[in-house]
């Protein structure tokens, strides 16, 4: 699947359930923030992202502080190559790939907080 066919699928709830992995998740907020700029992908990624947990019958597993946090990895990491094609980009970032990424950020009971899954929190020094 292309890029534009991938992310038109992402935006339009036409993804599988099996389809969307972690790695297509990176893939999606790597595409939107490439292609809409940060603050504007925030929107359009988070907005796909609910409208495909409601799809797929399980809205709770949105979780807004995973979300935009990994949004904003993927943003430091587009600053160095914004013209970065998406095989180059997960092939240079592995570390993005890795679902514990987030606790060099994060603590554990702060991502299982339901307030972080409402709402975007910054990081609480461990």
């Amino acid at each position: 699947m292309t890029d534009e066919q991938f992310l038109h699928a992402f935006e339009s709830t036409q993804l599988e359930e099996a389809d969307f992995d972690h790695t297509n998740h990176v893939r999606a907020g790597f595409l939107l923030t490439r292609k809409l700029g940060f603050v504007q992908a925030i929107h359009a990624y988070s907005t796909a992202l609910k409208a495909l947990t409601q799809y797929y019958g399980v809205p709770e597993k949105y979780h807004e502080t995973i979300t935009i946090a990994y949004l904003v990895l993927i943003n430091e990491r587009l600053d160095q190559s914004p013209d970065i094609h998406w095989e180059t980009f997960r092939h240079d970032n592995p570390d993005i790939f890795d679902k514990n990424i987030l606790q060099k950020y994060y603590s554990a009971s702060q991502l299982a907080s339901p307030t972080a899954r409402r709402v975007f929190q910054l990081p609480n020094p461990h």
